[in-house]
C-alpha cells in the first residue's frame, strides 16, 4: 500500500494549510498531497472561504521538495483544456516533475451557475471531457496540435516549454460513473480515484474499470487505483487504518487520507504510525 493526504482549501487558511504540507514533506510514508479545485466550499456553508486550487498548488510546489502534488480533481469546464495544459506544464517545471494532473467532467451546479460557466447536461459533460483529455494529452506530448471537435478546436497549437515528465504528467481521473467516466479513464488515465465508500462498492467499480480496459485492449495494471479515506474530527487513526485495510484487500494501490479542518500538522505523525503496518 501507498499513502497520500488531501487538504481541500475550503473553510481554512493558508497559514493553517502550509505547515501541514511542510510537515508531510518530511514524512516518507506520504508520497503525495492533493487539493481540490472548487470556487465555493462543497462541505458546510457554500458562502464560506475557499481558495483557488491551482494557485494554492503552485505555492505548495515551491514550499515542498519531495511530495508529488495534484488536484482531486479539476472540473474540465472551469478552464479551456489548452489553458489547463499550459498551467500543468508550468507547474510540472516549477515542481521539478512532481505534478499529478487530476481532472474530471465537472458536477457543481451552484458555483458553475454563479460564475456563468456552462456546465451542461451529464452527456455533454462526458462528451466534452472526452475531447478535453485528447486535447491535453496532445498538447503536453506533441510538438503541435490540431483538433476539430464539437467542443474544442485547435489549429497548430503549441504548448512550450513542456514539463520534465514524459510523455506527460500522469493523468488522474476522479469519478465513479460506470458508462462514461470509467471508460474515459480506461482510455486515457494512469490513475483512477474512487470518490470514497465501502470496499464492496470500490471492488464493483474496479471490476467495471477493468472490463473497460479489457474491451479496449489495455492492461488494467497500468492504472493506479486510489480512494479517498476521511480522517474524522475525532481523529480515529485506527478506524482509518481499518478502512484502508479493507480497500487494500480489494486491490487499492493508494489511500488518500482526507484531512478535515481545522488543519493541523499534529495529526500526521500518529496517522503515519497507524498506517505504517499496511505499507
Amino acid at each position: 500500500m501507498r499513502f497520500a493526504f488531501k487538504t481541500a482549501p475550503q473553510n481554512t487558511t493558508w497559514d493553517d494549510m502550509l505547515p501541514v504540507w511542510q510537515e508531510a514533506d518530511q514524512i516518507d510514508l506520504f508520497e503525495s498531497g492533493w487539493v481540490f479545485d472548487h470556487f465555493y466550499p462543497i462541505v458546510g456553508d457554500s458562502a464560506g472561504p475557499c481558495m483557488e486550487g491551482w494557485s494554492v498548488l503552485t505555492a505548495l510546489a515551491q514550499a515542498t521538495r519531495r511530495l508529488r502534488l495534484g488536484t482531486l480533481v479539476t472540473g474540465i469546464h472551469y478552464r479551456h483544456p489548452a489553458v489547463l495544459a499550459k498551467m500543468a506544464a508550468t507547474i510540472d517545471i516549477i515542481s521539478g516533475g512532481r505534478l499529478e494532473l487530476g481532472i474530471g467532467a465537472g458536477w457543481n451546479e451552484e458555483e458553475s451557475g454563479a460564475y456563468g460557466i456552462h456546465l451542461g447536461t451529464p452527456r455533454q459533460r462526458s462528451d466534452r471531457f472526452e475531447e478535453a483529455c485528447q486535447v491535453m494529452i496532445s498538447l503536453l506530448s506533441q510538438q503541435s496540435t490540431d483538433f476539430d471537435g464539437e467542443f474544442y478546436r485547435l489549429s497548430g497549437a503549441r504548448c512550450e516549454p513542456k514539463g520534465p515528465q514524459r510523455p506527460h504528467p500522469p493523468i488522474c481521473i476522479g469519478g465513479n460513473g460506470e458508462k462514461r467516466t470509467l471508460l474515459t479513464t480506461a482510455r486515457y488515465a494512469q490513475h483512477w480515484n474512487f470518490l470514497g465508500g465501502s470496499a464492496a462498492e470500490f471492488a464493483r467499480k474496479r471490476d467495471v474499470l477493468h472490463a473497460h480496459c479489457r474491451d479496449i485492449g489495455r492492461d488494467p495494471a497500468e492504472i493506479t487505483l486510489s480512494s479517498h479515506v476521511k480522517l474524522g474530527e475525532d481523529h480515529d487513526y485506527r478506524a482509518v487504518a481499518e478502512q484502508v485495510k479493507a480497500l487494500a484487500d480489494e486491490g487499492l494501490d493508494l489511500a488518500i487520507v482526507y484531512l478535515l479542518p481545522p488543519l493541523t500538522p499534529a495529526v500526521l505523525a500518529p496517522l503515519a504510525d497507524a498506517l505504517a503496518p499496511l505499507a
